[in-house]
């Protein structure tokens, strides 16, 4: 089966929580916006379509009659079919319980930048995001950040002997903050040994060396982990 994905193309974005399952655990699929020049018009035209479960936003994964829509949804279906979790109940809702608070901060950090509203430019709202950035970085980023170095004091992962889609997740969440806040995240990762360990052990999954490297991989830009220098700091 070819699983197909919709999300924006260009940008990494929540859409990539899901490509990293996806190529980690080599499993078949399309991204569906990336394969024309018209990619986000045909996205939107298949959001429009007529369906029992239809999804609110991208990120949402087409499967047989399923259409599956939410990141860490999308990632406890893709978990549970692909042994991309723990096999018992409780560690596939402890999985979820982490890749959900991974989605906490990747809103706060996406209202950093557009602290009024969505519908607005970064430049219409400045110095909202001035004050923002400055709360998310002294107190959010550290508050998240230590509590998953603290999961990971006594183990190699997040759930354990093996890699779930969480701990793919929890690496791409460092690497969009770093790149966001460089300067920030040099101080914190600095304070979070294990955080650093687990980002290298991720690096280190055969399949994602691959990805990392393809035209595949869409670099950071103008999505939710965007670098102002105004509104980093140490």
């Amino acid at each position: 089966m070819t699983y197909q994905l919709w999300y924006w193309p260009g940008i990494p974005g929540r859409g990539e929580f899901v490509r990293l399952a996806l190529e980690v655990g080599e499993i078949p699929y399309r991204d569906c916006a990336m394969e024309t020049d018209d990619g986000a018009d045909r996205l939107l035209a298949d959001m429009e379509r007529d369906r029992a479960h239809p999804p609110f936003a991208p990120p949402y994964l087409a499967a047989d009659d399923l259409v599956i829509g939410q990141t860490a949804n999308i990632l406890l279906f893709l978990g549970e079919r692909h042994d991309l979790a723990p096999r018992d109940i409780s560690g596939r809702l402890w999985v979820h319980q982490v890749q959900l608070t991974i989605a906490d901060i990747v809103v706060e950090a996406h209202d950093v930048h557009h602290p009024i509203a969505s519908g607005l430019y970064y430049e219409d709202q400045k110095t909202e995001a001035r004050r923002r950035a400055e709360d998310f970085r002294q107190n959010r980023i550290p508050k998240y950040l230590q509590y998953f170095n603290g999961i990971l004091r006594n183990k190699d992962w997040l759930a354990g002997d093996e890699w779930s889609y969480a701990d793919l997740s929890l690496f791409h969440l460092i690497e969009g903050l770093e790149h966001a806040f460089p300067r920030r995240m040099a101080t914190v990762m600095a304070e979070c040994p294990q955080l650093t360990r687990l980002r290298e052990a991720v690096k280190a999954i055969a399949p994602l060396n691959h990805y990392l490297s393809s035209s595949r991989r869409q670099p950071f830009g103008n999505g939710i982990f965007r670098h102002y220098p105004e509104l980093d700091g140490d």
